[in-house]
């Protein structure tokens, strides 16, 4: 599953309170039950939110997204390393709540680094989830223009519907596929 230079690299991306990181977590442990290293880069936004007590300001989006692509790319000692969030998910926030796009070039061209890029449907119900939940409202919006920059950039995705079991089956067929 891994190649010499480099894990297999999976990006999980969708709008909030779609289940990344429920998803993240399931397909890791489904991995590993069948071998393979599996690693999990969790999303840093949370951890920064966590850590200032509140949402970054919009000059502070571009170090957060440098910081999680940094840190995907620094695993090496696995099989498949699964992104919970990318860049882009900071620069389609940033164009959404501060009108800036400037985040978009970086954002894709480190997309580019996944071997598979699994989008989360809308088929959730949203969950209040601490300070990064924006609202209900949001997510139709999001998804929209993660789909749009994907196809703007020529970068093939997956979407993953379903619930439970059913929606880490789901991405685990576009993985192995």
């Amino acid at each position: 599953m891994s190649r010499p230079d480099k894990p297999l690299r999976v990006a999980v991306l969708g709008a909030e309170s779609t289940g990344k990181t429920a998803l993240t977590l399931a397909l890791a442990e489904a991995l590993r039950e069948c071998g393979v290293r599996a690693a999990v880069v969790p999303e840093y936004l949370r951890e920064w939110c966590d850590a200032a007590a509140r949402t970054p300001a919009p000059h502070e989006q571009r170090a957060i997204a440098r910081e999680q692509a940094r840190r995907v790319l620094a695993v090496r000692d696995a099989d498949l390393v699964l992104a919970d969030t990318t860049p882009l998910m900071t620069a389609i926030y940033s164009e959404l709540l501060f009108a800036d796009r400037s985040l978009h070039p970086f954002a894709l061209a480190h997309q580019r680094h996944y071997d598979l890029t699994l989008l989360t449907g809308l088929d959730l119900p949203w969950v209040p989830d601490g300070l990064q939940r924006d609202g209900a409202h949001v997510r139709e919006p999001v998804d929209a223009l993660v789909r749009h920059a994907l196809r703007e950039a020529a970068v093939p995705w997956h979407v993953v519907y379903g619930h439970g079991p059913a929606r880490r089956d789901h991405a685990l067929a576009a993985i192995f596929q």
